[in-house]
């Protein structure tokens, strides 16, 4: 089938020809983890390892996403590979949310079952004054862990800082879904005002987060080996900003895209997959935002 065969139109399932790029990108992802590994064991080559297996991955992302848009863009892409990255995306998204549900999960075990089973009666005896609360839910001086094992530490409530991130990332669905609808209307120079609109809300709400690790840190003596608090703030908080800084990314890229013509108001599931994955980030965000800050 030629590549004028106008997109979408491709009477058959297209099957690629065979690539060295899943081999080539598995083989990055080696390098970072045992580059990683080797770091923080003290291994000096551990960085430049690391170092090397990003630059590896990052190239053949470029180069297989350059493949892959050629071949979208050159009509070779039936509604049926339309559907099968509508599913692909689904399950990716789910995987996420498994993800996130295991990070809860992990707060929801420490605060229900772990930290009042380390102040009842058996334990008495062992640390008598060890009071089971968890910090967030009570006064200054709790870290909910006993026998003073961690140092003293302040928490960080919902106001101002995470009350800002949830009116950003609030906002840039809005802003996002506008430049959906644009999109929908064939109105491209709206949707490329709008998506670099949600960007740079995106990256706000990145320097926000960054500045209040800057103060958990620095101010209220809050960090990673704050205990089980510390870890699973961090842990819920970081990995979510991790995620928030991938969907910014992705819609940069979409943004940048748009520019070049790509998309149409019928056939353009990259906005959409970008647009799914946006959303599903601001969803986390208010449950982080809720169970973390507030409770």
């Amino acid at each position: 089938m030629a590549a004028t065969t106008p997109a979408g139109s491709t009477p058959y399932y297209f099957v690629p020809a065979p690539s060295a790029y899943p081999v080539l990108t598995a083989f990055g992802l080696f390098l970072v983890i045992l580059g990683a590994g080797q770091w923080i064991n003290g291994a000096g080559w551990g960085a430049y390892c690391l170092l090397a297996g990003v630059a590896v991955w990052l190239t053949i992302l470029f180069l297989w996403f350059r493949q892959a848009i050629a071949e979208s863009e050159g009509g070779l892409y039936s509604d049926r590979i339309d559907v099968s990255f509508r599913w692909s995306m689904s399950w990716f998204i789910f995987s996420e949310v498994m993800f996130f549900a295991a990070f809860f999960g992990a707060l929801y075990w420490a605060r229900v079952f772990a930290l009042p089973m380390l102040g009842n009666l058996d334990h008495q005896v062992l640390w008598p004054d060890f009071k089971a609360v968890w910090p967030s839910a009570g006064g200054g001086g709790l870290t909910a862990s006993p026998a003073g094992t961690v140092e003293p530490f302040s928490t960080i409530g919902p106001w101002p800082l995470p009350t800002i991130n949830t009116a950003l990332l609030l906002t840039s669905g809005i802003t996002l879904t506008i430049a959906h609808h644009a999109l929908i209307a064939g109105q491209r120079s709206k949707t490329i005002l709008w998506m670099w609109i949600t960007v740079a809300l995106g990256a706000t709400f990145i320097g926000v987060q960054a500045f209040e690790y800057m103060h958990a840190y620095q101010d209220l003596n809050l960090k990673l080996s704050s205990g089980i608090f510390g870890s699973t703030f961090f842990m819920l908080t970081g990995f979510h900003g991790f995620h928030v800084f991938v969907g910014m990314l992705m819609l940069l890229f979409i943004t940048l895209r748009l520019m070049k013509g790509h998309f149409t108001p019928k056939r353009h599931f990259g906005f959409e997959g970008a647009a799914w994955y946006w959303h599903f980030v601001d969803v986390v965000w208010l449950g982080l935002y809720l169970v973390v800050y507030w409770l």
